[in-house]
């Protein structure tokens, strides 16, 4: 028989904290999946094997025996420990590009190339969907998960309601009728992952293939893809100083089943829907028997005024499912949304919800519970309303004052990011990405339209960062911004 492993590059690394033992098995079954010890090949024995290494003989024979429970290897009696010829067909080979092509399944390749997380997770400034907490919220979060943890139970170990804890869904029921104006009950609650996964479930629920619907135009790129894989039919919808533009979208598509709308704080432009348009899109809802998905994803940061009502709290025919999330008042690993939903889709929502990922997690909803219960969010919310604003303030002055000829700074009244528009006609593209390179993240908006023609604006986020870090770095956006317009 071959004795290929007497030659085999043995080495341990005894700076790791993985068991010696550990870590002779691991390079066993390494030779094996490329192919560098072939069925058949003879391994040294146990002893053999120690004195290459210097080691104890022990940790050889641990290793042996785990490769022998799993068939890597087998023991012929009075020859040895062989590579097993169960194994013989796991070694890898290099494949050519075309094969490797071909096994990508069709609706894999289906899938658009949308901005990843990654993007979102870059901490520099000015990158969107970012949030702040501060001393008070974090020590009263580190207690009441404590207490949570302490208190855990049988109730935690099991299956729970698909919709969410009833106590979670009950205060969120409370917060939404005094904050939003929200007509609702707690059972109609559900309790999602955050605003995508609940308009997911909406487009599950509503749509057929081959429905019409209306997207914003410009609007957020991740729900036009979610439709866009459902094979569903958007149609783009341009927006005005008012909104999303009602009579467009009669005419271009009267037939439409659902129109999706972030009407508080469009998305990206930052424009509130007024009254008259909101009235006017629920008639047309009412007369076609369509529905509408309100995205209401930051709905708690209101600079000027009382917030708006929502268009759910409007509605009385049940046409309006309501989106909203915690994961942006609060933070973006919390991953806690929730919709309001009409009493007859209540049963396919969840339904849906629970077909996709069976029920959220329940220690998580304890802890978000009582923080809503004790008042914690709504003083939370308060005081981050304060402090974005004065970083909102800052960074349109900063750029207003560095860049006043190369920018038009659009002052949002809500949200968590502004759109600085460039003029004459500076591409935003070029601009994002020398902005990248120079340690600064900004969104082209460009990227947002459509149908309709782009107009060239930054996407800035400002509510996740300091003002001691936005001032400098808006500073070194408006220069470079600056020297762009005079190229």
């Amino acid at each position: 028989m071959q004795g290929w492993a007497d030659l085999y590059s043995w080495q341990l690394d005894r700076a790791s904290r993985t068991p010696l033992s550990r870590q002779i098995y691991m390079q066993v079954c390494s030779a094996v999946a490329s192919g560098a010890l072939c069925a058949g090949a003879r391994m040294p024995s146990s002893r053999a094997m120690a004195r290459q290494l210097g080691v104890a003989r022990a940790s050889v024979v641990s290793a042996y025996e785990q490769l022998l429970a799993e068939g890597y290897v087998e023991s012929r009696h009075g020859s040895g420990t062989f590579i097993s010829n169960d194994v013989a067909g796991l070694a890898t080979r290099r494949r050519a590009p075309r094969a490797i092509k071909r096994t990508v399944p069709t609706m894999a390749r289906a899938f658009p190339d949308f901005e990843r997380s990654a993007v979102q997770g870059d901490a520099r400034p000015f990158n969107t969907g970012r949030t702040l907490i501060d001393a008070r919220t974090a020590d009263t979060w580190r207690t009441l998960t404590h207490r949570a943890v302490r208190q855990f139970g049988s109730n935690d170990l099991g299956y729970a309601d698909p919709a969410g804890l009833t106590a979670l869904r009950a205060n969120i029921c409370d917060y939404l009728r005094a904050a939003r104006a929200v007509q609702c009950e707690a059972e109609q609650i559900v309790i999602t992952a955050g605003t995508q996964q609940a308009i997911d479930i909406a487009i599950r629920v509503l749509l057929a293939p081959g429905d019409e619907v209306w997207v914003e135009d410009p609007g957020y790129p991740l729900t036009h893809a979610q439709l866009l894989l459902a094979k569903v039919r958007p149609h783009a919808i341009p927006v005005d100083d008012q909104g999303l533009i009602v009579d467009t979208g009669r005419r271009k598509a009267p037939r439409a089943r659902a129109v999706f709308v972030t009407p508080s704080h469009q998305f990206p432009c930052g424009v509130a829907m007024s009254m008259a348009r909101r009235l006017e899109l629920l008639a047309w809802a009412r007369q076609s028997g369509a529905f509408i998905v309100e995205d209401d994803y930051t709905s708690e940061f209101r600079y000027s005024g009382p917030p708006l009502a929502s268009l759910q709290g409007l509605d009385r025919s049940e046409q309006v499912i309501y989106v909203g999330t915690l994961n942006k008042a609060l933070f973006p690993g919390l991953r806690i949304g929730y919709a309001a939903v009409p009493r007859a889709l209540l049963q396919a929502f969840v339904g849906a919800r629970y077909l996709i990922d069976r029920q959220p997690a329940t220690l998580q909803q304890e802890v978000v519970s009582q923080f809503m219960q004790q008042g914690h969010f709504a003083a939370h919310v308060r005081r981050m309303r304060q402090l974005y604003r004065e970083q909102r303030d800052a960074l349109a002055e900063t750029l207003t004052r560095r860049a006043a000829g190369s920018l038009d700074v659009a002052l949002p009244d809500q949200g968590m990011h502004l759109v600085a528009y460039l003029r004459d006609g500076t591409s935003d593209v070029e601009i994002e990405e020398a902005a990248r390179r120079a340690g600064i993240i900004v969104r082209a908006i460009s990227r947002f339209y459509r149908s309709a023609r782009p107009r060239a604006g930054l996407m800035l986020g400002f509510s996740g960062f300091p003002r001691q870090l936005i001032v400098p770095a808006a500073a070194r956006l408006a220069r470079l911004v600056a020297s762009r317009g005079r190229d």
